[in-house]
């Protein structure tokens, strides 16, 4: 019996995903393990492998296609030894995704037919314009079994496919909104989104050229603004001095002698995660019920990427060493530029950092990444005269400033975490031991 190829959850909050490139073509032979296509999710670009070996009967989502829903179909696969006769019986299109029959181009007409599925379902309806009505096949077989006629129902879902949600709503009296009608509230919303841009751009006479947003800064811009709206941050600022750090970075890189190279950010990975577990009270989340204390320091390291800012995981940080965390890190770094991290090592962690001193930046205060509840934000080091026993001495410092949830962490345990990375940091050697 011939596969069907799902769309995949390439994460447990994925709904839906762009269909980058298909890898393979319709009649060609593929093995379980195979890479098929690639899917563009909100945070990377991942490879989807077959799960089977057989042929590529028929491709139903072209490449390019944006918001493929989850578990929809988007290819069908045939065992060995079948042929195209497989397919009678079998539902081989999606509504979405598949053209309407050759014979059914008048679009008047009252003898459209849907695909043949293998298991008794409605054929997908008309509206009164003639016009192929487009929903999931879990909404159709929902409103079939409970008898709610879906032609007056308006989708939410993708290009306004009518979802699941849409047939509860219908089923209990209530309406749902499109895509675009929330698309255009969301537009026209001051508090989520602000003026329209592109709107007074055009009234003022101002030239532009439009860069279209991807889905990952889509993603990235809804769950930041989603932070500062929700998480009631606090911001406490202290000043470290990186001579010791910048004397043992110079020594271990010495006697490295290229095999590797530690980084000033390698020192605040590893820091910040020995601080941690020194002082659990900054390493947890909250919820409702109860605080979450994490029992490793994974450290979300910020990356800027072509398409987007992404935050790659060092897992349990305290437990490695410099070595290992800088090549790590290094390897992290250049496939979320790549957009080939894999879910697992970008989604999680439980504490962030985010480093712009390498732009001179000198000072700035970084938004939580949910649920976690600190991040923490590293300027430029800089020297400066400072007293050292009444004597004046030339050193080099940097500011640190740690952005709080203040519903998990107080601001005494916020500068008391604040004290214990300040002392790795400006005695190394003790992160070392």
């Amino acid at each position: 019996m011939p596969t069907k190829i799902l769309m995949p959850a390439l994460s447990p909050t994925m709904t839906e995903g762009n269909l980058a490139k298909w890898l393979v073509k319709e009649g060609d032979t593929v093995e379980s393990g195979d890479v098929i296509a690639e899917i563009e999710t909100d945070k990377a670009t991942m490879e989807v492998e077959a799960v089977d070996e057989g042929k590529i009967a028929k491709i139903l989502v072209s490449e390019g296609t944006e918001g493929v829903a989850v578990n929809e179909m988007i290819a069908i696969l045939l065992d060995e030894g079948e042929d195209e006769s497989a397919l009678e019986g079998f539902e081989a299109s999606n509504d979405s995704a598949a053209p309407a029959p050759k014979d059914n181009s008048d679009k008047g007409s009252s003898d459209n037919k849907a695909a043949k599925t293998d298991t008794p379902a409605p054929a997908a309806p008309v509206s009164n314009t003639g016009e192929r009505i487009f929903a999931s096949p879990l909404a159709r077989r929902i409103a079939q079994q409970d008898g709610v006629d879906i032609s007056n129902i308006k989708g939410s879902g993708p290009k306004g496919r009518i979802v699941k949600a849409d047939i509860l709503a219908a089923k209990s009296g209530g309406q749902t909104v499109s895509a675009q009608q929330q698309s255009s509230a969301a537009s026209s919303a001051p508090q989520s989104s602000g003026p329209d841009a592109k709107q007074l751009a055009d009234s003022y006479g101002m030239e532009y050229e439009e860069l279209p947003n991807n889905n990952m800064r889509k993603i990235v811009a809804k769950r930041l603004l989603e932070s500062k709206q929700t998480v009631p941050h606090f911001y406490l600022t202290v000043e470290m001095q990186l001579d010791n750090l910048l004397k043992t970075r110079s020594e271990i890189n010495k006697k490295a002698d290229g095999a590797f190279k530690v980084s000033v950010n390698d020192f605040f990975i590893k820091a910040s995660a020995n601080a941690l577990k020194t002082y659990p009270a900054a390493n947890v989340s909250w919820t409702d019920a109860a605080i979450l204390q994490y029992k490793h320091a994974d450290i979300s390291v910020a990356v800027a990427t072509p398409n987007g800012l992404i935050t790659p995981i060092i897992k349990k940080a305290e437990t490695k060493g410099l070595r290992d965390i800088s090549e790590e890190m290094k390897d992290l770094a250049t496939r979320a530029r790549e957009g080939k991290l894999k879910p697992e090592e970008f989604q999680g962690g439980t504490f962030s950092v985010s480093n712009l001193g390498m732009f001179g930046v000198q000072e700035f205060d970084a938004i939580i990444n949910p649920p976690q509840s600190c991040i923490l934000a590293i300027g430029a080091g800089a020297q400066k005269p400072y007293v050292d026993n009444g004597e004046i001495k030339i050193g080099t410092f940097v500011k640190c400033t740690l952005s709080v949830d203040h519903r998990s962490v107080d601001g005494a345990v916020g500068a008391e975490y604040l004290q214990h990375l300040k002392r790795f940091i400006e005695d190394p050697l003790e992160m070392l031991l």
